[in-house]
C-alpha cells in the first residue's frame, strides 16, 4: 500500500520553500507521495487567521479522500499546524489510517482529531528548546541547531543551524533543505 503525505508550511512559508522541502522529501522516500502547501499570503500567524486564510480545503481534502493511500499523514509546521488540524477535521469517513503530525505548533482541538493518530513534536539540542517546545511531545534532537528558532526549523529541515534567527527565518529556514521525516515510519 502507498503512503501519502500532505505538508503545510508555517507562517511565511512560500511556495519555493515548499518546493525545496518536497524535492528533498521525494529524494529520501521514493515510496511516498508528497504534496506541500505554502502558508497563505498576507495572513497572520494565529490559529484563527491561519484557518480562515487557507482557501484550498476542498481540493486538499479531495486528494486525501480520493488517493487510496494507506496510511495518510497530514503534517503541519508551526502555524501550519492549525491548517493541518482543520484539514483533518474536514476529511470524511474513517480516520484510522490517518496520522496528524504537528511539528512545534498548534495542537488539534479534540473535535478535529476524529479518530486519527496524533504526533506532536518539539525539538531540542545543545541545551536549547524549540520555539513551541512542550513537555510530553515527541522530541527530535537536532545535530546542528541549539537555539530556539533554529531548533524550530530543524523539525522541517535537518540542515538547520544556529544561523536561523527570528529576524531571518523567512530566507534561511528552508535554506539547504534536507526534509526532516523523523515522524514517518522507516522504509521497509
Amino acid at each position: 500500500m502507498s503512503i501519502y503525505v500532505v505538508f503545510f508550511g508555517g507562517y511565511h512559508a512560500s511556495q519555493p520553500d515548499m518546493d525545496l522541502w518536497k524535492t528533498s522529501a521525494e529524494k529520501q522516500r521514493d515510496d511516498v507521495k508528497f504534496d506541500a502547501c505554502p502558508y497563505p499570503d498576507g495572513v497572520k500567524s494565529d490559529r484563527t487567521s491561519a484557518v480562515d486564510g487557507f482557501k484550498h480545503y476542498d481540493a486538499v481534502v479531495k486528494k486525501i479522500e480520493d488517493n487510496g493511500a494507506d496510511p495518510v499523514f497530514i503534517v503541519g509546521h508551526s502555524s501550519g499546524c492549525a491548517i493541518a488540524d482543520e484539514v483533518n477535521s474536514r476529511v470524511k469517513g474513517d480516520h484510522k489510517n490517518i496520522t496528524l503530525v504537528d511539528l512545534d505548533g498548534f495542537a488539534p482541538f479534540p473535535k478535529q482529531i476524529k479518530g486519527s493518530s496524533v504526533q506532536a513534536w518539539s525539538a531540542e539540542g545543545g541545551g536549547g528548546q524549540s520555539l513551541n517546545w512542550a513537555k510530553g511531545n515527541k522530541m527530535y534532537t537536532a545535530s546542528s541547531a541549539t537555539k530556539q528558532w533554529s531548533l524550530h526549523f530543524s523539525l522541517v529541515n535537518t540542515a538547520a543551524t544556529d544561523a536561523i534567527t527570528k529576524d531571518n527565518y523567512r530566507t534561511k529556514g528552508y535554506a539547504g533543505c534536507i526534509a526532516n521525516l523523523a515522524w514517518l515510519p522507516k522504509k521497509k
